[in-house]
């Protein structure tokens, strides 16, 4: 399925986006859920196309670009890392999940699209 919408993608030159409707401000117990209104909005500057008019930034491990800044939202919030109080957990938590998603696509590097999968995926 994951070739058949990357063939997708390209044919009709779809952008896909991640957007976090989990956890924030820190793990579990620390953090809270992502508000609707927040989400929505987010939701709201993909559809109309003002996300494309934003500022990025880099995320270090995984390599996605995070807006600096969306009109009605506290900047703060879009990159996760700004968001938890302790930096340090943060890193440590990212550095984690990376070494989870890493150990997973090792399991797919036997064709062609694998090898792609982990040359995209994150890299601690």
């Amino acid at each position: 399925y994951a070739d058949i919408l990357g063939k997708k993608m390209k044919e009709h030159k779809a952008k896909a986006y991640l957007v976090n409707t989990g956890w924030c401000g820190g793990p579990y117990g620390v953090g809270e859920r992502m508000a609707l209104p927040i989400t929505r909005a987010i939701i709201d500057a993909i559809l109309d196309g003002s996300i494309e008019k934003a500022t990025f930034e880099k995320m270090p491990i995984f390599g996605l670009d995070v807006p600096t800044g969306l009109e009605g939202i506290d900047a703060g919030i879009l990159n996760p890392r700004h968001s938890w109080k302790d930096k340090e957990a943060y890193d440590l938590t990212a550095k984690q999940l990376a070494e989870m998603f890493i150990k997973n696509f090792n399991h797919y590097t036997d064709t062609a699209d694998g090898k792609a999968l982990v040359s995209a995926g994150p890299h601690v």
